[in-house]
């Protein structure tokens, strides 16, 4: 039990808990941030080939 007590302590002492939180945060902004730019160009590429397809197509 005393070992356990120690493992539990070292534990809550420790800075690996935190540091992974923090990493996690970090993974979760880059991803939305990610997403976002990447359905920002979708967009604008859809644009793009819509206007180019209007005027290929009115000539």
């Amino acid at each position: 039990m005393k070992k356990f007590a120690q493992k539990v302590q070292r534990f809550l002492v420790s800075e690996d808990g935190p540091t992974a939180v923090e990493y996690a945060v970090m993974l979760a902004l880059i991803v939305i941030v990610c997403l976002t730019a990447i359905n920002s160009i979708g967009t604008n590429a859809n644009t793009t080939f819509t206007n180019v397809a209007n005027s290929i197509g009115g000539s």
